[in-house]
């Protein structure tokens, strides 16, 4: 088995404490997150999501070996289709997991965005479908269905999409949508692949029909099988097969106490106040895989040790605590790591999204850590030899 992994690009911002999604953490009048650390030094310098960062992160990303990176969607964070698209130029090969929102574009306007980005970026584009858990959030967009409907016109928009993209005029009429002639100016080759994440009843049915990669966040093994198990028989219903994946954090270091080490001072920056609010908002959500994210933390009150929400060996769920969505990180030496790695792959992950903070730093830890120890077990590729043509020649 070989896996594949993919990295985070932090349109909200990046820094050395953990950034809220924007819905998670209050904003100040500049737009970043109010500050509540006991060491201000530390948690205020936020770098922002400028291009010239997120260029760095992406180059970090492709040089550590990550296949793609995944963008956020939501008033939190810049907009996800321009700013991978300014990054294109930036990278040689890296992909763009771009997340967008069903419901705030038309089918056929996403179907076009996405075959003339596949062109335009020689077929690095893959997309990140989400149906949206915030109802608040949905509601700045001009979007007030309920959480059931947004699935259900979540599958009428993947139908049309994909008509669109068939290279024949397209009609559909259903509940949500109806088009005719739905086209692009030439269909997407190869067309992107939609990954897609949902815990709900009304999720996994849109998961069977529709999708290629089905996500989890990271919640211990034993949930992960039964959501992996859960998808898939709905899958082969269908008569189709999906690739499963996971979204989870990660502190990787030369030893498992430098890791732990680092976890604890992630969360010396919180201040018992955001983590209150933050969970006081999150507890609102519709979401049904926050509600198991916040689960998983729920009784924690805050003392300032991070193996208290070690909640399986090496998953840690402290991010949770301020972060919004991804709630969960695999903590430890970078053999550590590696073993948690291959006990997902055993239940039948093969997509690992990871991220970091900070971003730039971490994608090194892992793939300079991580990455070697993964190829020893077998479970990566070997090492691409340098090209020729980049080999320096001998002087004189």
């Amino acid at each position: 088995m070989t896996l594949t992994f993919h990295w985070f690009l932090p349109t909200s911002g990046d820094g050395r404490a953990i950034i809220g999604r924007g819905h998670s953490v209050p904003l100040g009048s500049d737009g970043h997150p109010v500050p509540h650390a006991a060491d201000g030094a530390a948690a205020t310098a936020i770098r922002p999501p400028d291009i010239d960062y997120l260029a760095q992160v992406a180059q970090a990303a492709e040089r550590n070996g990550f296949e793609g990176v995944l963008t956020p969607t939501g008033t939190h964070c810049e907009d996800a289709w321009l700013v991978t698209a300014a990054l294109i130029r930036e990278t040689q090969r890296l992909k763009f997991l771009v997340a967008f929102r069903p419901g705030v574009t038309s089918p056929t306007l996403s179907a076009q965005m996405a075959a003339t980005y596949q062109r335009i970026s020689r077929g690095r584009l893959m997309l990140n479908v989400v149906t949206g858990g915030q109802a608040d959030e949905q509601r700045r967009f001009g979007d007030h269905l309920p959480h059931d409907e947004r699935y259900r016109r979540t599958g009428e928009f993947l139908s049309i999409v994909r008509g669109a993209w068939s290279g024949v005029p397209y009609d559909f009429r259903g509940d949500y949508y109806q088009v005719e002639g739905a086209t692009v100016m030439a269909p997407p080759e190869p067309p992107p692949d939609v990954y897609f994440g949902g815990s709900s009843p009304a999720a996994g049915p849109v998961a069977a029909k529709h999708v290629d990669v089905y996500l989890t966040w990271g919640e211990p093994p034993a949930q992960v099988a039964e959501k992996i198990a859960w998808i898939r028989d709905l899958a082969a219903a269908e008569g189709r097969t999906l690739r499963f994946g996971i979204r989870l954090h990660v502190i990787t270091r030369d030893s498992a106490r430098e890791a732990w080490a680092e976890a604890d001072k992630l969360l010396s920056y919180l201040h018992p106040a955001e983590v209150e609010h933050a969970q006081q908002v999150l507890a609102r959500s519709e979401s049904v895989g926050q509600q198991r994210m916040r689960e998983l933390h729920e009784g924690f009150r805050h003392s300032g040790a991070a193996t208290d929400l070690e909640i399986y060996p090496n998953l840690w769920a402290g991010v949770g605590l301020v972060r919004g969505g991804a709630g969960t990180a695999l903590v430890g030496s970078h053999a550590e790591v590696a073993d948690r790695i291959e006990e997902y792959a055993a239940l039948g992950i093969t997509e690992f999204i990871f991220s970091g903070y900070p971003h730039l730093e971490e994608a090194y830890w892992f793939g300079e850590g991580v990455r070697p120890e993964l190829r020893r077990r077998g479970l990566l590729a070997p090492a691409v030899a340098p090209s020729p043509q980049l080999a320096l020649s001998p002087s004189g």
